[in-house]
């Protein structure tokens, strides 16, 4: 097990190290000079050439590449073209935001989706089991900032219940950050548990109709025993596949959903330094939210091999 966890970690690194040249190379075919529009259009050309050369823009892109992976690895990626304010600080309080909504979203749609999949599966013949499934598929197709606008009409508008948006700091107001959290959290998680619950839903059905399942109850267990006992471990390998996936999802959704609310977290971020034109800060957000989801992926082939035993023996 040892060796096929070094061997993933090998293929984390390769791919960050892939990922981090497409990133750059991406950032540097964009057209506009960043110099230029630091300084506005009428400024001239050796001031412009000034710029270039204070934030290294006129080195061999071999040298810019290699600075920028060193100031990542230093957890420094530089300062702003613009504003001159430092990246590394401004991604680090926007990320913990942005990571306050991922991670309570998650386990709301873990909640809300592991309990209704499964109750799908064992109800599937039964009107309250067909029930859910049809609700299930309705959530599947309701875009996640589409839910927050109804939220938001409804509970923050109407009823009054909630703020519409806005961030408080939890250490500050920890009432005020619970209520301006629920909204966003909610709109997230529920998209999000409605396609979990499908997947945990067939997962759930396939061990069913397995024979071992079926040997379990004929050797007197009851059927809830028979699945918590010997089935829930055989369908949580695809389960853990879509969680991943989701996870991920998750975490670029959250882009949107930080615009619909006002929440200042890394997509809002992304979305102003686009704006600006802060190539630097756009190149270090999209790399951050990059390896987070390589890092996601790499949590899921690790978890594989603690669910199913067969991996850890089976050739590569």
């Amino acid at each position: 097990m040892l060796l096929r966890f070094l061997h993933r970690l090998m293929v984390l690194v390769a791919s960050v190290a892939a990922a981090s040249v497409v990133v750059f190379a991406f950032m540097r075919v964009l057209p506009g000079d960043p110099a230029r529009v630091a300084l506005g259009i009428n400024a001239s050309e050796q001031a412009v050439a000034q710029l270039r050369e204070q934030f290294g823009l006129d080195r061999p892109v071999l040298v810019q590449y290699l600075d920028w992976v060193g100031g990542l690895l230093t957890l420094d990626p530089g300062i702003e073209f613009v504003s001159k304010a430092a990246i590394g600080p401004q991604i680090a309080d926007r990320l913990q935001v942005t990571l306050w909504l991922v991670v309570c979203a998650m386990v709301l749609a873990l909640v809300l989706a592991l309990p209704v999949g499964i109750w799908m599966a064992v109800r599937h013949r039964h009107w309250d089991g067909v029930v859910l499934s049809a609700l299930s598929q309705v959530g599947v197709a309701v875009p996640a900032f589409l839910a927050g606008i109804v939220l938001i009409s409804v509970f923050a508008v109407r009823l009054g219940w909630v703020p519409s948006g806005g961030w408080v700091v939890p250490a500050e107001d920890p009432v005020g950050f619970l209520q301006r959290l629920a909204l966003p959290v909610v709109s997230l998680s529920l998209v999000q548990a409605a396609v979990l619950a499908r997947y945990v839903r067939s997962a759930v059905l396939d061990v069913l109709r397995e024979d071992f399942l079926r040997t379990a109850r004929a050797k007197g267990l009851r059927p809830v025993q028979a699945l918590v006992r010997h089935g829930l471990r055989n369908a949580a390998v695809p389960v853990v596949t879509v969680l991943g996936l989701q996870l991920a999802t998750l975490l670029i959704g959250a882009v949107v959903i930080e615009r619909v609310f006002v929440i200042p977290g890394l997509g809002s971020l992304l979305l102003d330094s686009v704006a600006k034109r802060e190539l630097l800060t756009v190149q270090a957000v999209v790399m951050v939210l990059v390896v987070a989801v390589l890092f996601i992926n790499f949590v899921v082939d690790v978890l594989y091999l603690v669910i199913d035993p067969r991996l850890r023996t089976a050739p590569r």
